[in-house]
């Protein structure tokens, strides 16, 4: 009499059949050889842990106005202060706030307008260029012309042409409390060709393939065979476009707040901190801008150095 395995051992091994399949991979194999995937991987899942866990990480909350001790202000790194005597990691900005905390809590702005602002680009630019390789037409036409059209002009331009046309028309009493999705907006509504000219050369060539004509022999409808078959078959491009405009997107927020016309003071992202630390960098506190812009360096170098690992990796002609 043999003993039938249990429905949970069955989905354990299952799982670890998976993970085993997954981690022999080629994608794997090649992440584990890459001195630089691996550095650049660990500094991205640093960065973002401190940056979700900023609450707990940070030693000070910087934006409780009950914790601000003016006579921290200008405190240089891991010195004491003549006043008060504390000592800061990272030193203090003109307030007295901890450049260290204010640095996490930035870096979950930059991070939260970077992600969503490349998810809104993602979905739309995957979108469109489905449909107008796919539908063909006067529908390709329209939408490829619009995407050459806003491909002759900046995108950090085009960013702040939406990002002043959406808060011209946000009442203003809530302009403070939208500036970041309105942020994400621009950013997104500004990334979203790239996604959409590569997608759209993926499908006019898949859906010449085999499989495409057996879907629409059987009856499938157009909207099932670009979601089900197509849109499995053209991700890998997508995959590495996405990696590397997630460093842009970053940049781009940390120049629209440079430049006053992001994140709102209440809510400081990295660009914003810059933007403060460069008024005192020529009177000597050099540390309020250098430890922001250091920081949001290693974020968008690391990044950039997955994504190029990524593209090499999915590149069967490197392989």
């Amino acid at each position: 009499m043999t003993d039938t395995p249990s429905p949970n051992s069955v989905q354990t091994e299952r799982a670890r059949s998976r993970i085993a399949i997954a981690w022999d991979s080629d994608l794997a194999y090649s992440f584990r050889r890459s001195p630089v995937a691996l550095i650049s991987f660990a500094v991205v899942l640093l960065l973002v842990l401190s940056a979700v866990f900023a609450p707990l990480v940070a030693p000070y909350d910087p934006f409780d106005p009950g914790t601000l001790n003016l006579m921290n202000g200008f405190t240089p790194p891991g010195e004491a202060n003549a006043f008060t005597g504390e000592t800061f990691l990272l030193g203090t900005d003109d307030q007295g706030r901890d450049v260290f905390s204010t640095i996490l809590f930035g870096l979950r702005i930059s991070l939260f307008v970077g992600f969503a602002a490349v998810a809104l680009a993602l979905i739309l630019g995957v979108t469109l260029g489905l449909v107008a390789g796919y539908v063909g037409g006067m529908t390709e036409t329209v939408i490829m012309r619009i995407a050459d059209v806003q491909l002759t002009f900046p995108a950090i331009l085009v960013a702040m042409l939406i990002f002043g046309i959406a808060k011209g028309i946000t009442p203003p009493e809530y302009r403070d409390q939208m500036a970041i999705w309105v942020l994400i907006l621009a950013i997104g509504l500004s990334d979203w060709v790239q996604f959409a000219r590569v997608v759209r050369g993926a499908t006019l060539v898949e859906k010449s393939k085999e499989y495409v004509q057996a879907a629409r022999l059987i009856g499938r409808s157009p909207f099932a065979i670009m979601l089900r078959h197509i849109l499995p078959n053209v991700l890998s491009p997508v995959l590495v476009i996405a990696t590397i405009s997630l460093a842009l997107a970053i940049i781009a927020e940390a120049t629209l707040s440079f430049l006053g016309v992001g994140a709102p003071p209440t809510e400081p992202s990295l660009g914003t901190l810059i933007r403060i630390g460069q008024g005192f960098l020529f009177s000597g506190e050099w540390w309020i801008l250098f430890f922001p812009a250091c920081t949001l360096l290693a974020l968008a170098l690391s990044v950039n150095l997955l994504g190029d690992w990524l593209r090499d990796a999915l590149n069967p002609r490197l392989r």
